[in-house]
């Protein structure tokens, strides 16, 4: 896909806003929400804290509020993960954004994150939602990227992310078709071509990348 081809439309069915700074106030996550609702966007992410204001925020709209748990490295224990989606889920999160135990997979306790994903599959979908798994490829070999793609298919879970563009490849090419890879971290134009070139379905970049997209001709 080349710059010209890369539509307004399209990126922006494409994009997960994500509002999850921890210096955003109040006042600014409901700004952001606004633009989203503006922009059209799918769906948005904001911090556990926000959920509920985004919920109401988002009423009446086709966005779907997102929210992530586990931050930042996936460290905190089983129960914990589940208690913190289970409680994001019954407050209206239609989908959540798990970091995989980065220590686990360093440890090679392989079967302790296989569990784990699987429990967090199950709590999500049994409430309609997504699961989307955080890999903090930075700190994983080859190996345990792969080993860790493996886990999310065996889950069932609905997509695999990293913010490493050399690594978005990668993951395409280890999960199956039906689970989808995101990218975050997307600051620019050409970052996000080279993300869908490289297979990503959901990309995490600012609305600003919306209006720096070339406008499908007119008929």
């Amino acid at each position: 896909m080349t710059r010209e081809e890369l539509t307004r439309e399209e990126l922006a069915g494409r994009i997960d806003y994500a509002l999850v700074l921890p210096q955003l106030t109040d006042e600014q996550v409901v700004e952001g929400l606004q633009r989203v609702r503006q922009y059209g966007l799918p769906r948005v992410t904001v911090r556990p804290c926000d959920i509920d204001l985004a919920v109401r925020t988002l009423q009446g709209s086709s966005v779907q509020p997102n929210s992530v748990c586990a931050f930042p490295h996936g460290s905190q224990n089983t129960a914990t993960k589940l208690y913190e989606a289970r409680d994001l889920l019954r407050r209206g999160a239609k989908g959540i954004e798990m970091v995989i135990g980065v220590s686990k997979l360093l440890s090679r306790e392989f079967q302790h994150v296989q569990t784990e994903l699987l429990q967090m599959a199950e709590a999500c979908h049994k409430e309609g939602a997504t699961l989307t798994v955080m890999l903090e490829t930075a700190y994983l070999t080859e190996e345990l990227k792969i080993i860790a793609c493996r886990c999310a298919e065996r889950a069932e879970a609905d997509f695999v992310a990293t913010a490493i563009m050399e690594d978005i490849r990668l993951l395409r090419k280890y999960v199956p078709e039906e689970v989808g890879v995101k990218a975050w971290s997307i600051a620019t134009v050409d970052q996000a071509l080279a993300a869908i070139d490289g297979g990503a379905g959901r990309i995490e970049c600012p609305l600003e990348l919306l209006d720096a997209c070339q406008k499908p001709p007119v008929e």
